[in-house]
């Protein structure tokens, strides 16, 4: 009878170590797919290059026969389906075509997302999580909502024409093809990973474990990657104007850590999802600026450029 239990014992830990080890395997799996689409772009740019990929430019978003003075309003809508395919394909296999000397930056980028996903669990019971933090955070998550970012979008686009301003127009095409491009993203990455949320299961958000559908699972997050794609557009498109890349990225900041607060993501999940978003408004922009439109300032990119906050000169 001691044997038989003792058998029972020991098959029990064999099953709980072959578990434990799958799930690290799963683990250092989802690490590297989400690396393979942020890459080395989350870092910072240097030199003259107006974007942290190396990208031959491609199809302008903005052609010179849609500029307002002509006769174009609808034509980068019909282009935009097209593009979006070509912007999928370079997105999936960019791994395949990483220099040697971005390396290096892989494994700086693994080592943080592998070390956040691995101690995720223990880091957010560390967060006060009182009923009004997730209140507050839930509330909050509401900036970052397709229902809020694609009006936003459209009013730089729309704005844009009434003003005859094509960076304003640029920028809100360029704010929808990320969009679409972050929003096929993390659906694919959600259907592989299907990680449970804080707040479903055991809280330690394990993969394939989610309790409301792979499409509603918590890695990436949806927020994030939406937010800083959207951040990175703008950033590039007003590069020489600070104060709009602060506000920029404080406001996808401001997303991530409701969603946080919310106790609806684990920090791992926000952090895969902002690199991958800003990664992919660094390609959008990289593939469809149009260079004319920088010496083409409408009446509101002059106030922006003139704009000074802080008392610079």
């Amino acid at each position: 009878m001691v044997l038989l239990e003792a058998r029972k014992v020991e098959n029990h830990t064999k099953g709980s170590s072959v578990h434990s080890f799958a799930e690290r395997m799963r683990m250092k799996l989802y690490t590297l797919l989400s690396l393979s689409l942020c890459g080395h772009a989350v870092f910072a740019q240097t030199g003259s290059t107006p974007t942290a990929i190396k990208v031959k430019p491609g199809a302008q978003a903005i052609k010179d026969k849609d500029l307002w003075e002509k006769t174009g309003y609808l034509h980068p809508f019909r282009r935009m389906p097209r593009y979006v395919l070509q912007d999928q394909k370079a997105i999936w296999s960019s791994p395949v075509h990483t220099a040697k000397s971005d390396i290096k930056w892989w494994a700086i980028v693994g080592a943080a997302t592998g070390a956040l996903i691995a101690t995720d669990k223990y880091t957010e019971r560390h967060l006060p999580n009182t009923a009004e933090q997730v209140r507050l955070g839930t509330y909050t998550s509401n900036l970052g909502e397709a229902y809020t970012l694609i009006p936003i979008s459209a009013t730089f686009y729309l704005l844009g024409t009434a003003r005859h301003d094509e960076r304003f127009r640029e920028t809100g095409m360029l704010s929808f093809e990320t969009l679409i491009d972050t929003t096929l993203i993390e659906t694919a990455l959600k259907s592989i990973a299907n990680r449970a949320r804080p707040l479903e299961g055991n809280g330690n958000g394990e993969f394939e474990d989610g309790a409301h559908g792979v499409l509603n699972s918590s890695f990436p997050s949806g927020h994030a990657i939406d937010t800083f794609g959207i951040a990175s557009v703008f950033a590039h498109e007003y590069k020489h104007v600070w104060w709009v890349k602060l506000i920029a990225y404080a406001y996808a900041g401001t997303v991530v850590g409701a969603r946080l607060a919310a106790r609806r993501h684990f920090p791992g999940d926000v952090v895969a999802g902002g690199a991958m978003g800003w990664f992919t408004g660094d390609y959008v922009y990289a593939k469809r600026h149009n260079p004319d439109s920088d010496e083409k300032q409408g009446a509101m990119q002059k106030i922006l450029s003139h704009v000074r906050i802080g008392g610079g000169e």
